[in-house]
């Protein structure tokens, strides 16, 4: 897999009160990925761009919210998001709240 898939399908770090403390607690990250994208893609492409072991990745569909500015009916996009466990010992630095 190509760096430019590897940068689409992960596309950001999530950060929250919840996910610093799954990263403390059971060393686990969570980020925004792309829609199509599949675990073994995930996994792949989390261990290329981090030079990590990945242990287990689950996934989960984010529905988008149903908002309403200034009267007019919305709705939020829709995301995926997935969590991803490393095996004991790995870290990823850059994402560290150390």
């Amino acid at each position: 897999m190509n760096k430019e898939r590897m940068y689409q399908i992960v596309r950001m770090p999530h950060v929250s009160e919840k996910t610093a403390r799954l990263q403390a607690d059971s060393n686990q990250y969570v980020f925004e990925v792309a829609g199509d994208a599949v675990k073994a893609e995930i996994r792949e492409a989390v261990e290329g761009l981090f030079d990590v072991k990945v242990d287990n990745v689950s996934v989960v569909n984010v529905k988008g919210k149903s908002k309403s500015f200034r009267m007019r009916p919305g709705r939020q996009k829709s995301w995926k998001k997935a969590y991803v466990r490393l095996q004991a010992g790995q870290t990823i630095e850059q994402l560290s709240a150390d």
